[in-house]
This record gives structure tokens, sequence and C-alpha cells, in this order.
């Protein structure tokens, strides 16, 4: 019983779920028309041991559990995925006979950052919520409580969460306290650590040391079902209720209320951050470093800001940190023995150089290595995540096994991360996974500040450092460089008002994918807004889709439309409204909700019962 964490009913969770399950306590209604959508968010994989793991814990128990139908092939229904990594898996199936289950899996945690419109509606039309990881990934599980756990906490609105830990710790066995195994005991996720998240979440916290039957089924299944059997039953509940009010009244019906037109679905520009910076590596513009080969011949040409953004092998080379920062001994061996910095002024081709600014001179010591360079800075450029198609470049320049394995370890040394042990054992585990050291995190360390800065800019009196390479790669115009988004592919702004004015700029700038962002954020903030909030708010709805229409967000201002003909009772009493154009007004008429023939015979029917003297049971 040590991997269940949870106060279960008696006899067990299996047990539980037979007796809310019962014939005897079986809803009245039947499920054929019920349905369960979980969400499934996080990485249950082992960095350590990936290549040998059997499916994931939400497939897994999909194709064994005896409570759900449906074979291996038919659970799948799609994935929408991008080249390197899939955003969501759906999976459909169908659980306890005739209930549909819908389960949307998502492993990677970008969803949140490039689509929040659809992470917070998967969040929101669930109900219930699995959150799982691998407990010797304590640097993902930190990332994860630090920067989308307070996310999923505001989303919530009183759904069970499961939170599952995954695996066997690699030190649980091994009782040696020798520096070594201190470092390895800290790169795991405490139980300790996982039982305080549950708390915060007021979860259910499992730990499964595998996935087999014996975990799967008697723990994590046993458990998910149980809260499964609780939200078909307050549906059941839900159900009866409207149907015992419907039957109760014999007399006149009351008009059906139709549903509003669907609201146009705003479709976000997938992210091309990677590509952009890889472009730059081919383009040779803004190039402030340059390396030679032992025999002083030039080889590449790169940047600065990038090589430091991935490594701190390059900052300790740069010196944008000292050895007394980094404080790694095999970073610092490894910048002494791969490279050498070149300042000398009789360098063959150093007359020819700009006196300006030149290019940094840069010698790699090692010849084998070098002759790899530009497939590796190739690698660094498109997300330091793609191992196998480096392996691959590699061994076509080199015929020895051995030195295609000693680069390979020189440039894991380079991606290495201060202080810890080098995590990158098996190259191929990153290829599900999200580009290492990810360019929209490490390019933050440097925004807004005068590292490595090459331009600055002057705004009313306050300066603004930046890098003419980032600049060039995210945009063709300059001046539309001084938000956050061209470092880190994401924006959150402040309000509608202030989306509006960055959306504005991405327009003018063309910037479409940061354009479509702002989209999502002003439709996402007038969507969740209550009818009183909407009726009481100083914005100008009708400027705000003149606006749209000017700057050519016609997506916003489609949408919009749609959203003030659907809240047409709202908006039809402020002033604003009068200033809709002709053609916007028909579309508005046409298109409002509730439409007038059903508030006339809304009225109808109001008349009748205040005839009869009878209560509504609508009303």
């Amino acid at each position: 019983m040590s991997g269940l964490r949870v106060n279960s009913p008696p006899g067990g969770p299996r047990e539980a779920v037979s007796r809310c399950f019962s014939p005897s306590r079986r809803p009245a209604l039947g499920f054929e028309i019920m349905s369960i959508h979980i969400v499934a968010l996080g990485n249950e994989g082992d960095a350590f041991h990936q290549d040998n793991r059997p499916s994931g814990l939400i497939r897994t128990y999909l194709g064994r559990s005896p409570l759900v139908s449906g074979d291996e092939s038919s659970l799948l229904l799609n994935a929408a995925s991008t080249v390197a990594r899939p955003v969501f898996t759906e999976y459909q199936a169908s659980a306890f006979g005739n209930v549909k289950l819908v389960v949307h899996d998502c492993p990677v945690w970008d969803i949140f950052d490039s689509d929040w419109y659809t992470s917070r509606n998967l969040i929101g039309g669930a109900d219930i919520i699995v959150i799982k990881y691998n407990v010797n990934d304590k640097f993902s599980f930190h990332e994860v409580k630090d920067n989308y756990i307070p996310v999923i906490k505001r989303a919530l609105n009183s759904v069970p969460v499961i939170i599952a830990a995954v695996g066997t710790r690699q030190n649980e066995e091994l009782p040696c306290t020798c520096p070594l195994c201190t470092s390895d005991r800290g790169s795991c996720v405490s139980t300790t650590e996982g039982i305080q998240l549950a708390k915060e979440l007021g979860a259910t916290y499992l730990e499964l040391h595998s996935l087999d039957d014996f975990y799967i089924g008697k723990y994590f299944g046993g458990v998910l079902e149980y809260f499964m059997i609780q939200a078909l039953n307050q549906k059941t509940s839900e159900k009866m209720k409207k149907r015992k009010m419907s039957n109760s009244f014999h007399g006149i019906r009351p008009p059906q209320l139709e549903q509003p037109e669907k609201m146009p679905v705003l479709k976000a520009e997938a992210s091309h951050y990677n590509a952009d910076l890889n472009n730059l590596l081919f383009c040779c513009q803004c190039v402030d470093v340059v390396f030679y080969n032992p025999n002083l011949k030039e080889v590449v040409e790169a940047h600065k800001i990038v090589l430091c953004a991935v490594s701190h092998v390059f900052m300790l080379l740069f010196n944008v940190k000292s050895p007394t920062d980094i404080q790694d001994s095999s970073i610092i061996r490894t910048t002494q023995d791969l490279f050498a910095i070149n300042r000398d002024t009789a360098f063959p081709g150093a007359s020819q150089e700009s006196s300006g600014n030149p290019p940094l001179r840069v010698i790699v010591k090692d010849a084998v290595f070098c002759s790899c360079l530009s497939d590796i800075l190739r690698f660094i450029y498109s997300g330091a995540f793609q191992w196998e198609e480096l392996e691959e470049d590699i061994r076509k320049k080199l015929k020895d096994s051995g030195d295609v394995s000693n680069v390979i370890e020189k440039v894991k040394c380079i991606l290495k991360t201060p202080g810890k042990i080098n995590c990158l054992r098996n190259c191929k585990t990153y290829q599900a996974r999200k580009p290492l050291w990810f360019y929209n995190t490490s390019l933050k360390f440097f925004l807004n500040k005068p590292m490595l800065a090459d331009v600055v800019f002057e705004i009313q009196g306050t300066t603004v450092p930046a890098h003419r390479a980032i600049l060039v790669a995210r945009c063709e115009v300059m001046a539309a460089m001084f938000n956050e988004y061209l470092y880190t592919d994401s924006c959150c702004p402040a309000g509608i008002f202030q989306a509006m004015c960055l959306l504005i700029c991405a327009e003018m700038y063309q910037v479409s994918r940061l354009q479509h962002i702002c989209e999502l954020f002003i439709i996402t903030q007038l969507q969740s807004m209550p009818s009183r909030e909407l009726a009481s708010m100083n914005l100008d709805i009708v400027d705000l889709l003149k606006k749209a229409k000017f700057h050519h967000s016609d997506c916003l201002s489609t949408w919009l439309l749609h959203f003030i003909a659907t809240n047409y009772l709202i908006f039809s009493q402020k002033p604003e409204f009068q200033d809709l154009s002709v053609e916007e007004r028909s579309f508005v008429e046409k298109h409002r909700w509730p439409s007038n023939m059903y508030l006339k015979q809304l009225a109808e029917y109001r008349k009748y019962i205040h005839s009869r003297k009878c209560r509504c049971l609508v009303m």
C-alpha cells in the first residue's frame, strides 16, 4: 500500500468504485448521452530510462482497464502536434458500457505559453484533471510548480485533481552518503514535495512506482474511476432535476430560447521562434564572433547572444559570467580545452576588419571538433534538442566511431548546467521534449540588460539596451523590438487596452504572431466577463471594433461583431452602439441574441401566465 497516498473509502479504490456503480445505485437516466472529459497534464517520462519504459500513464490505463472498451488502434483519435513536439493527444473510448470517455493528454506544458485560449478551455471543460510527473525530473517539476500550477489554480472550478508521481527514485535503495549520491538525491522529487503540491491544489496524491497492472489497475485506475463515478452521479442528478421541472408543468409551454450562433474560431499563428534564430545563422547578419580552426582558417560566423543563451561555456568565454559565478570546474575546463580568444593585431586578415567593432576571433583548439562546428552551431540555433540529426550529421563527416562519441560528449559538456550532474546521458530522450534551455526562457536573461548589447534606444529619456542579432532575426522593422515578446515568444498584457495598443504596433511592424496573441488575449478577456461586468465596464466595444478593422485584424473584428450581437441586450443600451455603421448594424440586428421572435413569444407567455395567475417555473 505504499504506492497509494490517499484517504480511500474502506476496501480500497476498486471496491469503492464497485459500490458507487452497483445496479441499485445506478443513476436513473441512461448513460448513452453521458460523457466524461479528462485532461492529463505533464510528462511522466524518465530522462534516464525512457527508451525501455512502456507506454505512458494515460494510454496504459485506457488499454488495460476492464471498465474501458476500445482496442488499441481505436483509442487514439488524433494528435494536434508540431513537427517535433506533440501539443496534446486526444483519446476517445467507452467506459462503464455507454459512457463516452474523452481524454486530452498534454505531455508538454508549452500549450499554456503558446495557446492560452485552448489550454484555458481544456481546463474549464474538464471533469477530472490529472497532473503527472516523473520523480527523477526535479528540474521540470519545479518549473511546472512555479510557472504553471498558479495558472491551473486560477482556472479550476471544483474539479477533482489527481497528482501522479511516476517512477522509482534512483537513489531510494542507496543509503550511501558520498557527495555523488547526495547530488543524485537532490535531483529527485521527494514525497513531501509532491504532497505539498497536492495540498495547494486540494488534490489526491498518488505514487506509482511503475506503469504495470498493479499500480495502474489497483491504485491509479481505482481512484480515477471513483472520481468518474462521482462526475456521472452529479451530471445524472442535474439531468433528473431538469426533467422533473419540465414534467411538473402541464400548461402552455414557455418559448424555447435558441442557442446563440457560434463565435468565430480564432486560430493562433504557429511559433516560428526557433526558425527565426536558425535563419539568423545562415544569413550571417550582425555577426559578432568568428570561429577559426587551429590553422587560423575561418570556419563559421555566429552571434554571442544566441550562444550564451544556451551555454555557460560561451558565457564564460565571452566574459558574461566569471568562474566565480559559475563555480563548476567541468565547465571551466571545457572552455579552456576547446576555445581560445585571439586579439592579435597581426592576425591574418585583421587589417581588413572594420575599425569600428570587428567580430571577436575565437580559435577552436580541437581540430576534430572544429570540423563539425558548423553542424553543432546549426543544432544549437535550432533549439539544441534534435540529437539524432546532429549525430547523423557528425557521422557523415567522421569515419571513426570514437571521434563521433568524443564530439558528442563535448557538445553535452557545452550544454551542461552548472552544479548539476550531466543529465544528457541519453540524447534520444530529448527528441520528444521541447528544445533544451529553450530560447524563450534563456534569452529573457538578456532582456533590457547591457550584457552583450550592441544597440541602445532612447525613449523619452529612458535607455533600452538591445541586441541587433535578435532584432534582425525577429522582425523587419527595428523600432518594433522594444517588447518582451521578441525575446521570449510570449507576452501577457496588463489588460485589453494594452493588448490593443500592442496589436496596433504588431500590425504596424508586421509581427503577425504577436498580433494573433493579442487577438486571443482580447477575446479571452471579453469571454470571461460576466454580464454585469460587461454592462458596467467603461470599455468602448465599438471603438475596439473600429480599431481592429482599421489595423486589418479581420479575425478580431469579425469576432467582435458576433460578440456584440450575442450580447445585444447589453450593448444596444450603450451610447456607442449608435456609432456602428449601417452594414455593421444590419449584421448585428440579423444575428442578435435573443431574437425578436423569442422576445415576442416571451411577452405573450408572460401575459398568459399573469392572466391565469399561476407561477412561472421558468422565470
